[in-house]
């Protein structure tokens, strides 16, 4: 990742105070949002997870996680046919987390972060949207019934936007 142009961004998006060692605005307040619930059918969709910065606040996404039933009787089982997930910012789908059919950061394993840059008022969502699997269940792909998404981040109030008083 080309932290320079982050740096940037965020310098264009900032509090007056940032922290020395990070940059992030001292003023930065996190969010962390999750939901669990039945996996959908095909041709619906879950929202699992969903976060609105305020007006005039802007932010990162930092962290995102899936979990699955199946997955968690059974660490192998990373592929979710039937489940298609993807996070979107203002409802557009985020790339490269648009079309995942599979387990990219398992839920309570400490998995990779990321680090997207959240526009003035972005609302982002993570959701499960059921497809037709295209192979029927067995012992070897179990059948999906729980499905999870936690999308976690930081916000802070950009004075670009307007004055606090």
């Amino acid at each position: 990742m080309n932290t320079t142009r982050f740096r940037d961004s965020a310098e264009a998006c900032a509090s007056s105070a940032l922290c020395a060692q990070c940059g992030m605005p001292l003023d930065a307040r996190y969010f962390d949002e999750s939901r669990v619930a039945p996996a959908p059918p095909p041709g619906s969709v879950e929202v699992l997870a969903q976060f609105e910065l305020p007006p005039q606040y802007c932010g990162v996404l930092e962290y995102f996680s899936q979990f699955t039933d199946a997955h968690t009787k059974d660490n192998s089982k990373i592929e979710t046919p039937g489940v298609v997930w993807t996070i979107l910012v203002n409802n557009r789908p985020l790339d490269p987390y648009r079309e995942l059919t599979h387990i990219v950061n398992p839920w309570g394993y400490g998995s990779f972060p990321v680090r997207v840059r959240l526009d003035d008022s972005a609302t982002v969502e993570f959701i499960a949207r059921g497809v037709d699997g295209g192979i029927a269940p067995s012992v070897a792909t179990p059948e999906i019934n729980k499905v999870g998404g936690r999308i976690m981040g930081r916000y802070w109030y950009n004075p670009a936007y307007g004055d606090v008083g």
